[in-house]
């Protein structure tokens, strides 16, 4: 597959993993992915990046590192008291 078809299916590529995108899009995408190794491997380490961020525990941010986190990022209106 040329690189820039590759390039073309980023942009629907989330509502893909999610379940989200069309019928069209989806058949789309799966045609690439059965002709574009590359295109499958990293789809594939994506999907098991997006299972594990989800079924993992969430690490616990310090509130001093959450507080200094929301400031550097203007954030501050959402800080609430745990």
């Amino acid at each position: 597959m040329k690189p820039e078809t590759c390039e073309h299916l980023l942009d629907d590529l989330s509502d893909f993993l999610d379940g989200e995108a069309s019928e069209e899009v989806c058949a789309e995408i799966e045609r690439h992915l059965a002709d574009c190794e590359n295109c499958r491997v990293m789809v594939d380490t994506l999907h098991k990046t997006v299972l594990l961020y989800h079924e993992l525990p969430q690490p616990e941010l310090p509130e001093d590192a959450r507080q200094r986190l929301y400031q550097s990022l203007d954030l501050e209106a959402y800080l609430t008291a745990k």
